[in-house]
């Protein structure tokens, strides 16, 4: 194989890139950022992403990039396109970003000698494969699909702080093929790739659409269960979800994975896609009602924590609260769809000023319009400061250096929401007005016995 090349060095194709080429292939990025491409030239990593930059490092010599399609279509024989898909207004997704990187891909066909695999893994609806991007490719290449071009359909299932990890230990690889020749293509990059021989999920492209976006969605309904046992664990004698959820996980029907209460789902994927799955189902005369009621209990269990923030303070106007951690989720720079975010507009609406700390996330970088009541910390000691509430929304491991003192010095009422239980500590249960979501406050076990 002469190499392959990766059109969108983003948060998933940068990385992906970069494992490629971490297992010998010769592999040219393509970005249409020239401050993207300079920074991989150099070696450098423009996104946040834990074990990157490292990885960079180690393959200089057989990775590059380019802003020209055709010198890197010229330089490969497999083409993975990894561009965004984000919502439209209709709760479908966005292809205009995937059309105009086929379309340029296709451009540079028409002079390429030789069969070339042109693989998409952003995530479209099904169908977008076959009816548009397919005579798209036909169209601007001149070429025929299944004869001098492959077409696949080839997401990943990563997150977003463990792309590197995911992307060389996946549970399954799935393929979505026009043609069993360029599926075997694709497939054989992946046994080379993988480090623990992953099942390879084969089929006809309608198909691999529709399973991944059937998969994420069933991820966000078990976050959403898991968050329903959260609730009713703290209206029970000793409940205590992760008690609860470890023993539902032991059973092979359910597992253990995502079933922990605390927040609901954010980030780019999975808020996304259960839109995405509803319109799509409403689009073919079918009901997608799981995931409509998914979506309803996650905005549900935002506007809880919000409403235990207004029990614990009485009078939220004019109390300052700290946050730590902003980030959908631990070791990621992303707050899109971030739980954490709306708690902290919701508190700011109602009157409270919110002091936040997150190791990813600087005033500085914060690309969000600016609020007064909204100010960010150099550390998590710092965000204590002068505080009547602390919330722990995403629990970032920095964050377990934090003692009893650092809480009972720096705040003006040691009061701590912990949303994931991370303070799991007697001494925080025992010297601090600690609320840990999923588990029944001990001043309230008297009161639940009673009502039981």
């Amino acid at each position: 194989m002469k190499g392959i090349s990766v059109v969108g060095l983003g948060k998933l194709g940068l990385p992906m890139a970069a494992c490629l080429a971490s297992k010998g292939y010769k592999v040219i990025g393509v970005d249409v950022s020239l401050k993207t491409v300079m920074a991989v030239n150099g070696g450098r990593s423009p996104i946040y992403e834990p074990g990157l930059r490292e990885l960079l490092e180690r393959c200089r010599g057989s990775l590059s990039a380019t802003d020209d399609f055709n010198l890197a279509i010229d330089d490969s024989d497999v083409t993975f396109i990894v561009v965004p898909t984000p919502s439209n207004d209709t709760g479908g997704f966005s292809t205009k970003f995937v059309e105009a990187a086929v379309a340029s891909v296709g451009r540079a066909l028409r002079s390429k000698q030789g069969f070339h695999v042109v693989a998409l893994t952003s995530t479209v609806l099904p169908g977008v494969t076959e009816r548009v991007l397919r005579p798209l490719l036909e169209g601007a290449s001149g070429k025929q699909c299944g004869v001098d071009f492959g077409l696949c359909y080839n997401p990943e299932f990563i997150a977003l702080g463990s792309v590197i990890r995911d992307f060389q230990n996946p549970d399954m690889v799935l393929i979505g093929e026009s043609d069993q020749r360029a599926g075997e293509i694709v497939a054989d990059i992946y046994r080379r790739v993988c480090d623990n021989g992953p099942s390879l999920a084969r089929m006809t492209p309608h198909n691999a659409e529709l399973t991944k976006i059937a998969l994420n969605t069933y991820v966000t309904m078990k976050i959403a269960y898991a968050n329903t046992i959260a609730e009713l664990c703290e209206n029970i004698p000793g409940g205590d979800v992760d008690v609860v959820t470890g023993a539902l996980g032991l059973d092979a029907r359910i597992g253990s994975r995502y079933l922990k209460g605390g927040l609901g789902y954010g980030g780019p994927c999975f808020p996304r896609d259960n839109k995405a799955l509803s319109f799509f189902a409403r689009g073919v005369g079918c009901q997608a009602k799981l995931c409509e009621a998914t979506d309803h209990v996650n905005d549900y269990q935002t506007d809880r924590i919000v409403r235990l923030v207004r029990q614990k303070l009485v009078e939220v106007e004019g109390k300052k609260i700290a946050l730590l951690g902003l980030t959908y989720k631990a070791d990621t720079d992303v707050t899109e769809e971030s739980a954490a975010l709306k708690i902290a507009t919701a508190l700011i609406q109602s009157g409270a000023k919110v002091q936040i700390y997150d190791p990813s996330v600087t005033s500085g970088g914060w690309s969000a319009p600016k609020d007064e009541k909204m100010t960010f910390a150099d550390s998590a000691f710092a965000c204590l400061d002068g505080a009547d509430l602390c919330i722990l929304a995403t629990p970032w491991q920095e964050f377990a250096d934090l003692t009893v003192e650092d809480f009972q010095r720096n705040m003006k009422s040691p009061v701590l929401l912990d949303c994931w239980r991370f303070f799991d500590r007697p001494e925080f249960r025992e010297k601090l007005d600690c609320l840990a979501v999923g588990v029944v406050p001990a001043q309230q076990v008297a009161k639940v016995e009673v009502a039981s």
